[in-house]
């Protein structure tokens, strides 16, 4: 990621990764928000890996700025800014995309549960299956909305940076922030607490159901935990997050 300056002064970015999908999705994803919640778009060779970007200043995340339910209600404006009604076309992978993680697993675990505790990725994936197929509306999300993504701008407001692209119930969109910026070795208890805290305020921002935030941000959880599987990270952590968010579903 570089800072630059057009002819005309104004402050951009050039952000350059390896051509891939998720570049292209970013780029897609970008475009249909149109600089109304996110940076703005300026240009872009997604094909090729390069997207030209509005610098956000004064840049600082949203954790270094607000307390956990300023942020949280923040995060929720946003959600409701960016997501928007699919069109008729459109390349966004949908949310049974990305959880065919589950089925990979399958594959590899047949009907164990691997190195995970017992029957987790089972309840998980039925979790899945009920929320997608009972969902009553789909949009186009950020994917990855949380404390890290989540820019002060000059006006004084907020914009959201590095954006997925997904296509879904936007019921999932709460599960990144659910995850992020938690109390450094905190106990079950004070994590409890503030996972109630925020499913609370979510639900009463977005108007979703409490229990269908909590049963999201579960499943989005245990997706999260099997990715790092698959890359050889660290998935426990994730794991012991994905167990207590289900007590609260």
């Amino acid at each position: 990621v570089l800072p630059g300056r057009t002819a005309a002064g104004a402050e951009i970015v050039l952000k350059v990764g390896v051509p891939c999908r998720e570049m292209l999705t970013e780029a897609a994803a970008l475009s249909v928000f149109a600089g109304r919640g996110a940076v703005r778009l300026l240009d872009h060779d997604a094909p090729r890996g390069m997207l030209l970007l509005e610098r956000v200043v004064p840049g600082n995340l949203l954790y270094e700025l607000q307390c956990d339910p300023a942020a949280t209600r923040t995060a929720a404006t946003l959600m409701r800014q960016l997501w928007r009604t699919p069109p008729a076309e459109h390349s966004f992978p949908s949310l049974a995309v990305w959880f065919k993680a589950f089925a990979r697993f399958r594959q590899q675990y047949g009907a164990g549960s691997g190195p995970f505790p017992s029957d987790l990725i089972a309840r998980a994936g039925r979790a899945f299956v009920e929320l997608n197929n009972s969902s009553e509306q789909s949009v186009i999300m950020h994917g990855d909305l949380h404390h890290g993504n989540i820019l002060s701008a000059a006006d004084g407001g907020w914009v959201a940076i590095d954006p997925k692209g997904l296509c879904g119930d936007p019921g999932y969109e709460v599960g990144s922030f659910m995850l992020n910026q938690l109390p450094d070795g905190a106990a079950k208890a004070e994590t409890l607490n503030v996972f109630a805290r925020r499913l609370s305020i979510f639900a009463d921002e977005l108007q979703i159901e409490r229990t269908r935030l909590a049963r999201w941000a579960f499943t989005n959880a245990v997706l999260s935990a099997l990715w790092s599987l698959e890359d050889a990270d660290d998935w426990r952590p994730t794991i012991r997050l994905a167990q207590w968010l289900e007590e609260l579903t």
